[in-house]
């Protein structure tokens, strides 16, 4: 007989820190917390006081105050995977590399969700002093539930029915610097991490289309150690082709008699709505910044759409060694 529960916080908006963030357990007057971002990366990268931008790009927190309220098995369990992470991490691409795609899953959706967690408890708050709801549309609810079931599977493993619903992409890079540079988008749920010797590329729940359809450019790119501008404008086709996916991954939960199977319905190829290169040019733009090339330098008539990445008549990877710029 099955016994596992499954949480959904997105029902009836738990998100309270006398709720267990991931199971749903009511917790005691002292609960235990975990930290969104790892201690390890705080003191190392001295992140605890520094503060985090929130979705609004208003509000602001600091790291060390972004916590998820947790039983004290789903914070034994999360403080055993980072033990593992540090050492993969500290070990450089390699040891990244040899991870179990399970766990980098886990470690990096703990931290998206982690951030929507505190954007929503935040707005929750709002509400409540207005006596409104915190309202989701009926997409986004659905997203983010299985984003959070497939985030329980590190307490209850399920069986995933012909393919796993995430895809990573880990790839060399460079940096003079040992810096923690962190992207995501916890709507559409994307997770980007350069580190110094390696970046990991998320897409949390694509099914492995985006992948898919980036595979021939990142075939190229290979075991080559990128320059960080490349590596940004990659993470940026990524979110942008995201955006644009028409066939959003759809998902069957269900029970088969031995145990739950969490099923990817069949979508077909991938489907991109049309490419505006300035609407792409505006999103590249906010992650070349630290080079000083805004959205209007990416854009040129009649040189074209400027990259890092591959060349515009054959789209060829283009070669790291070949940038001047800072990396």
């Amino acid at each position: 007989m099955l016994q596992v529960q499954y949480f959904n916080p997105f029902i009836n908006a738990l998100f309270d820190e006398k709720v267990c963030f991931l199971t749903g357990e009511e917790l005691d007057d002292n609960p235990d917390f975990i930290t969104v971002f790892p201690s390890w990366v705080m003191d190392r990268f001295e992140l605890r006081s520094r503060t985090f931008k929130m979705m609004d790009n208003h509000t602001t927190i600091r790291y060390e105050d972004m916590k998820l309220p947790c039983t004290k098995e789903v914070k034994s369990v999360f403080n055993s995977l980072e033990k593992e992470i540090k050492a993969a991490f500290e070990g450089g691409y390699e040891a990244v590399c040899k991870l179990e795609s399970e766990k980098i899953f886990w470690w990096s959706a703990k931290i998206v969700y982690g951030t929507l967690y505190t954007d929503l408890v935040a707005e929750k708050k709002k509400q409540d002093a207005t006596n409104k709801n915190l309202e989701l549309s009926p997409t986004l609810r659905e997203r983010l539930s299985f984003f959070h079931l497939t985030l329980q599977t590190i307490l209850h493993p399920l069986k995933y029915k012909d393919r796993q619903p995430w895809s990573i992409s880990i790839v060399q890079l460079k940096y003079t610097k040992d810096l923690f540079n962190y992207h995501d988008d916890t709507i559409n749920l994307l997770f980007s991490l350069g580190m110094k010797g390696f970046g990991i590329i998320v897409c949390l729940q694509d099914n492995g289309l985006i992948k898919n359809h980036y595979a021939d450019i990142l075939g190229q790119i290979g075991q080559t150690v990128m320059h960080p501008i490349q590596f940004e404008e990659l993470y940026s086709r990524f979110l942008y082709s995201n955006f644009l996916l028409k066939n959003k991954p759809k998902f069957k939960f269900e029970t088969n008699g031995s145990g739950y199977v969490l099923e990817a319905l069949p979508t077909g190829e991938a489907e991109f709505g049309k490419r505006d290169d300035n609407t792409f040019a505006a999103v590249l733009g906010e992650y070349w910044k630290p080079w000083g090339i805004e959205a209007k330098d990416i854009v040129k008539f009649p040189e074209g759409t400027k990259s890092f990445l591959e060349t515009e008549k054959d789209y060829q990877y283009i070669d790291p060694l070949s940038i001047d710029l800072p990396f």
